[in-house]
């Protein structure tokens, strides 16, 4: 995974709870703010990914794929 994504943390109660701004729907908890992160990078990555099969499936013969940069 490159790039960089935005996450929105806090803690509520006894535990963190965030969401990735960029990714609807990417969002996690954990019992601490290091643990929420590794569970948001790891739920990022799992979403980027389902993402890039969906859209590989979508396609009929060849294709290309690009890099963009913002």
């Amino acid at each position: 995974m490159s790039g960089n994504y935005t996450a929105i943390v806090q803690q509520h109660g006894e535990w963190w709870i965030g969401w990735v701004v960029e990714v609807p729907g990417v969002n996690s908890q954990g019992v601490t703010r290091d643990e929420l992160i590794d569970n948001l990078r790891d739920a990022l990555e799992e979403a980027l990914e389902m993402n890039r099969e969906d859209a590989r499936a979508a396609v009929a013969g060849q294709f290309e794929e690009v890099s963009l940069s913002l």
